[in-house]
């Protein structure tokens, strides 16, 4: 008996110390199947107390009646897949007639109380079908990414949402984006964790960063092209205008709109033109859009005009030329000029950090979501990467992405350097890279000659 009583103390404690120190491996190890018996347990009592519940049909209660038998209890929504994650629980139900999918999502935060778990959200999958994703610890605390994750071209993951599941910036589904963030809020980390997951595809990376290179140069080894001030940014945006239009004719000359072509093979965007006529997507990474629409004379407003009018035009037609915009910035509103807000329309994807006002908030999320808003001023100062992540539909998200430092950016650019395109259209703004010296052999001194 004092063995058994040693050992139960010895898991007790262990068990403590995991859900304290390391509460993913307390919880594929123990918390998983606690959780799983108490949520099939309390199941039914707690939809009931949460009022998710409907009455039974007037047929139950007459089969009960003509058989004498006592009324049927009130029927909660049906548990159709039960399924642990890394991070938690997915319960899939199948709702019962009168039952909304708004019900159960205004009832998460008491379904979280009731089956002590750390957040749930729910979703709805199809007519009928409401997923709940249940977590058991505070996922965005210590970000870890899968080692594993679902490969696409154009679609990167950067981010970890907290429903535990992963955020991917696909291009392809969501051409332009607008990345908004005050001064040590984690954009910077936001956009290393970015081009390190775009470092292996086959894209070319175009930067504009007027903070005289700081953040994107030391990244040059993997980028086709590079801007470090506005004059310089002007050139190369007109560039990328010429090459969209060089694109657009290629698309023309492959369209082969004739009777004998199947629709399927008829091309609109270069993802419809054979591979080996394919030319190579472009994403265009701009780090302070406000420099670019500041101006202190007219040469400077001129110059201003021209590059608001280039973003603006490849945001509206550049997607089926694969030309993809990322703008990051700290404010981005109309007090930036004319033009802003008709390139801020374009940009379908909005991500906000911690921003110091609720105007800047207002500028991401104000047209598309009031609840996004409201999330976004209230991400806490000593939480940078946490970050809401929406679209023009209206959804949102509470991501924060893993801690990448400058180093481990530069090592995986430097590591797919290999993979940087060289298109000629681009190559007066492609970096000038010095070769890496070779560390010179520790000099080795000769043994005395023996006398």
């Amino acid at each position: 008996m004092t063995e058994f009583t040693v050992t139960l103390v010895l898991v007790v404690a262990a068990a403590g110390l995991l859900r304290w120190r390391r509460p993913a491996w307390y919880w594929m190890t123990f918390g998983v199947t606690f959780a799983t018996v108490r949520v099939l347990v309390r199941y039914t009592s707690v939809m009931d107390a949460c009022g998710l519940t409907v009455p039974p049909s007037r047929w139950r209660l007459a089969l009960a009646r003509i058989a004498d038998r006592p009324a049927p209890e009130s029927r909660a929504p049906r548990i159709l897949r039960l399924r642990p994650t890394r991070t938690g629980l997915v319960l899939r139900l199948k709702l019962r007639p009168g039952q909304d999918a708004f019900d159960i999502a205004a009832a998460s935060d008491r379904l979280r109380h009731s089956f002590s778990m750390y957040g749930v959200t729910a979703r709805e999958i199809r007519s009928g079908v409401v997923e709940l994703r249940m977590t058991s610890y505070d996922v965005l605390r210590q970000v870890k990414m899968p080692a594993t994750t679902d490969t696409a071209p154009m679609r990167v993951p950067v981010a970890l949402r907290e429903d535990g599941s992963i955020h991917f910036r696909d291009y392809r589904a969501i051409p332009h984006a607008l990345t908004l963030g005050a001064t040590e809020s984690g954009k910077s980390v936001y956009q290393r964790n970015l081009v390190a997951g775009l470092a292996s595809m086959d894209v070319a990376l175009v930067g504009i960063d007027c903070k005289q290179g700081v953040e994107l140069f030391p990244l040059a080894r993997r980028f086709s092209a590079l801007a470090d001030s506005p004059d310089t940014a002007a050139e190369l945006l007109d560039a990328l205008v010429t090459h969209m239009e060089g694109v657009y004719q290629l698309i023309r000359a492959e369209q082969r709109i004739t009777a004998d072509v199947p629709d399927a093979d008829i091309a609109s965007d270069i993802w419809d033109l054979p591979a080996d006529l394919r030319p190579i997507p472009i994403v265009v990474l701009v780090d302070e859009v406000a420099e670019l629409a500041l101006y202190a004379n007219k040469e400077e407003e001129k110059r201003r005009d021209r590059i608001i009018t280039a973003l603006a035009r490849l945001a509206q037609l550049g997607r089926a030329a694969g030309i993809y915009l990322e703008i990051c910035g700290q404010r981005f509103g109309s007090e930036l000029g004319k033009g802003i807000t008709m390139l801020r329309a374009q940009l379908t994807g909005r991500t906000a950090h911690r921003v110091n006002d609720e105007s800047s908030a207002n500028m991401a999320f104000g047209d598309i979501s009031p609840d996004a808003v409201l999330a976004a001023i209230q991400i806490p100062t000593d939480t940078p990467g946490v970050a809401i992540a929406g679209d023009s539909t209206g959804g949102w998200h509470r991501i924060r992405a893993p801690h990448t430092t400058l180093r481990q950016a530069v090592n995986i650019c430097n590591r797919h350097a290999d993979r940087t395109p060289d298109l000629p259209v681009l190559a007066p703004f492609r970096p000038a890279m010095s070769p890496t010296a070779p560390i010179p052999a520790p000099a080795v001194e000769s043994a005395p000659a023996a006398a």
